[in-house]
């Protein structure tokens, strides 16, 4: 069975039971993994690292923390790893991490003491030295990046520098599954394959004008246009299990990203999915195929 990771955004106050809750409804409709983001659009959230210790000590849940260089020197980061082997959460994430706002109403500084490759580098070091059971390591890997070819020099460099494998940005293009098969004839790490549930044709606008590293194709876009709430749902679950099928013969796991916490909607997508193995082949939505 494929391995299904489900991120899920940490709280902005100091109460957790809604985020563990969520969590486990998630795990009981497939998820295999629960990412948390590190204060995702460099706006502040609850520490994923603490809240990965959390969930897997009161949950039994296994998590996967993003950690970025944004925040955190050296000494800081190694801290805080040795604080994730006590307490068993041997998975990281390793990104370079949003920009902070440069509206920030407290003034707050990025810190970049590294980059990805070299943070990757580094803790690939640690776990020759420092740890007693080694962490392993993810990168993100872009497959919207209109400099593609780029992006996957950037991903042989992060290999190279000890990353085990990569999570991709959403693939709700063609061009992005394109991408992903280029990747996977080139990389020999794991790749767990992107997606996003789209749930109107607001949200999708918004991501293509927004959110960097996320592009929603028009043969996607269009399907929403003039829908109600109910059909973006709908459309939503669709497309979400048409590209879990798209992707599963180029991926060793797929990653869903939890739209606006909802968490009964992923709950659905993850059920069909499980129930499908992602066999389904679903014939709204297929980018295999180029056309003329």
């Amino acid at each position: 069975m494929r391995r299904i990771a489900v991120e899920l955004d940490p709280p902005a106050e100091a109460e957790a039971s809604g985020f563990l809750e969520g969590a486990e409804r998630l795990r009981r409709a497939g998820a295999d993994l629960i990412t948390i983001a590190d204060s995702p659009m460099g706006r502040p959230r609850m520490d994923s690292a603490l809240l990965s210790c959390k969930l897997k000590r009161e949950r039994g849940i296994e998590p996967l923390p993003h950690l970025t260089c944004r925040d955190r020197n050296g000494i800081a980061l190694r801290g805080l790893l040795l604080g994730l082997a006590m307490e068993g959460v041997h998975r990281v994430l390793l990104v370079t991490g949003d920009p902070v706002p440069r509206e920030d109403p407290e003034g707050a500084k990025g810190v970049f003491q590294y980059n990805s490759p070299a943070l990757i580098r580094t803790v690939r070091q640690w776990n020759d030295t420092v740890f007693s059971q080694p962490f392993r390591i993810y990168a993100a890997l872009n497959v919207n990046s209109r400099n593609f070819s780029r992006q996957l020099e950037r991903a042989k460099e992060k290999e190279a520098a000890g990353a085990d494998g990569f999570f991709t940005q959403p693939v709700l293009s063609r061009e992005a599954l394109e991408n992903l098969k280029q990747a996977r004839d080139t990389l020999r790490g794991e790749i767990f394959g992107g997606i996003f549930p789209v749930v109107s044709e607001r949200n999708a606008r918004f991501l293509n004008d927004n959110v960097q590293g996320i592009r929603v194709g028009d043969e996607i876009l269009a399907r929403y246009i003039g829908a109600d709430r109910e059909q973006g749902q709908i459309l939503a679950e669709e497309i979400s299990c048409t590209m879990a099928a798209e992707l599963a013969p180029w991926t060793d796991g797929l990653y869903l990203m939890t739209p606006f916490r909802r968490i009964g909607l992923m709950e659905a997508i993850l059920r069909r999915i499980r129930g499908s193995g992602t066999e389904e082949t679903g014939k709204d939505v297929r980018f295999s195929q180029k056309k003329d």
